[in-house]
C-alpha cells in the first residue's frame, strides 16, 4: 500500500497541553465499528471536542477555528498509550494531521503511525515544553519539519533535530509500505 510521500510540511501547529492521552480519548471504542472508508474525523477526541448532547465545547482547542487547517499536533509526554488502536492514527489522519510532537508516545501507536504515514517525532520534554510555551504564546504559530534533515523549526528562533530510524525515514520519504 502506498501512501503520500513526506518530505517537509510547514503548517499551524496545534498545542494540546495534555499529559497521557490515551487512545480512547483520541477515538473513544463506540466509534471503533464505524467505516474507515466513511472517516473518523468527525470522532478524534469526540468526548473532549463535545458535551454529552453533541455540542462542540468552546473550550477544546480543536474547536478553534484557528486550528481547523492544522497538520501538526504538539502533546505532552505518553501520547498515544492504551490499547492498540489503529483507528486513532485514521481519526487523526481523517482530521488532517500528518505529524505529532511529543515527549513520548505509546509503543502501539508509534508503530501504528509509521505504517500509516503519520510521522511521530519525540522531543527532550524540555523541548517540548519550549515548543507548546510558544504555541500557547502565539495561537496560530506555524512549525515546520524536514524530514530529510530531521529537523523542526518554528518563529522565535525554536529549531531542533529529531531522530527518526533509518528505514522508517526512508519509508515515510518515499510514500512506500513495509511490504513495498
Amino acid at each position: 500500500m502506498s501512501k503520500p510521500a513526506f518530505n517537509t510540511l510547514d503548517s499551524i501547529a496545534v498545542p494540546l497541553d495534555r499529559r497521557n492521552v490515551d487512545t480512547d480519548q483520541i477515538i473513544p471504542a463506540r466509534f471503533l465499528r464505524k467505516s474507515r472508508s466513511a472517516g473518523m474525523a468527525d470522532y478524534l477526541f469526540h468526548d473532549l471536542r463535545s458535551d454529552p448532547d453533541g455540542v462542540k465545547r468552546s473550550d477544546f482547542i480543536l474547536n478553534h477555528e484557528r486550528y481547523q487547517s492544522a497538520q501538526i499536533l504538539v502533546a505532552r509526554d505518553n501520547f498515544g498509550s492504551g490499547s492498540s488502536r489503529e483507528a486513532a492514527v485514521y481519526a487523526l489522519w481523517d482530521f488532517g494531521f500528518r505529524a505529532v510532537i511529543a515527549p513520548s508516545f505509546g509503543d502501539i501507536f508509534f508503530s501504528n503511525s509509521l505504517k500509516n504515514g503519520l510521522l511521530p517525532i519525540v522531543l527532550d520534554p524540555e523541548s517540548v515544553e519550549a515548543l507548546l510555551g510558544l504555541l500557547l504564546a502565539q495561537p496560530g504559530c506555524r512549525v515546520k519539519i524536514d524530514l530529510a534533515s530531521q529537523s523542526l523549526t518554528a518563529s522565535a528562533g525554536f529549531a531542533r533535530r529529531f531522530e527518526i530510524d533509518a528505514f522508517q525515514k526512508q519509508l515515510l520519504l518515499t510514500g512506500q509500505d513495509e511490504l513495498g
